[in-house]
């Protein structure tokens, strides 16, 4: 049996960029305490989820993706062993920014990045805004945990880069998000479950938590938590994180059910790629 032990984080933002680093190193130093080998943290995990407006002054947290947060978190990761995902704001260059996600081996190697292909513009996800589409395509990453895939909150009410992680090998695929009530409260309970099930891996979701009033006043949101794992049938494992506190949710994820699931329903074998003519159309 292969278990690897999953950690995901959820909090809310504290009003600066050090005390928001320092809060993700502890999670980090707690989750390895307590036997993770795999961590991953909220979406944009260092700053405020800043498009709930438009204001050129968050371009200040765009970092490239070797820069001083990816290298700080690199140095821990390589410390305590932990392979570690890291979902920041990149620069490219000078204009030039994505939301990504690096991933980080236990050795301290940064194996890559994914850039969120799906920019969402609706009222307070003025996203285009601040990033351009991904292009770097579905990478999956071989971790020392095994073949792990990102695919960043707006992206997963599209199941087509779902389907890619898993084609191109994933057996985790880690879903970083800032979501708040709405429509999307339904979304939270079907989408990573379905995906989970149609592609026969585990999904892991984070999601922020709480107000941020002490960056946008009357303008902000509230963030739901309720972070969670799925595991190939389609079904949460353990509880959902809290939908009101900052919590790192660790779970045992048996990757050997990835085959069993997967030779009961032969949804690979059975899939009809060649009769899918309207997806590839713009």
């Amino acid at each position: 049996m292969t278990v690897v032990r999953a950690a995901i984080t959820q909090t809310t933002w504290t009003g600066d960029k050090e005390s928001m680093l320092d809060k993700h190193e502890q999670f980090a130093r707690d989750a390895k305490e307590q036997g993770a080998q795999i961590i991953c943290f909220q979406e944009l995990f260092y700053g405020p989820y800043f498009g709930i407006t438009e204001d050129p002054k968050y371009y200040d947290y765009a970092e490239p993706a070797d820069g001083p947060v990816v290298q700080r978190f690199a140095a821990l990761a390589k410390e305590l062993g932990l392979v570690t995902i890291l979902p920041i704001y990149e620069e490219d260059q000078p204009g030039v920014y994505y939301n990504t996600a690096v991933v980080v081996d236990a050795d301290g190697a940064i194996l890559g990045s994914y850039r969120k292909h799906h920019i969402p513009n609706l009222d307070k996800f003025w996203e285009k805004f601040y990033f351009r589409p991904g292009n770097l395509g579905y990478p999956v990453f071989k971790t020392a945990v095994g073949p792990v895939g990102v695919y960043i909150c707006y992206d997963r009410h599209f199941p087509e880069g779902w389907r890619e992680l898993g084609l191109n090998g994933a057996q985790i695929v880690f879903n970083p998000n800032a979501t708040k009530p709405g429509l999307s409260n339904r979304l939270w309970e079907i989408e990573q479950p379905a995906a989970a099930a149609a592609n026969g891996y585990f999904v892991a979701a984070p999601n922020r938590v709480g107000t941020e009033d002490n960056e946008y006043g009357d303008l902000a949101v509230t963030f739901y938590g309720s972070s969670q794992f799925v595991d190939p049938r389609g079904n949460h494992i353990g509880d959902l994180g809290s939908s009101e506190h900052e919590e790192i949710v660790i779970r045992d994820l048996d990757l050997d059910l990835i085959r069993q699931v997967r030779n009961e329903w032969q949804f690979y074998r059975d899939r009809r790629p060649d009769s899918y003519t309207s997806i590839p159309k713009p």
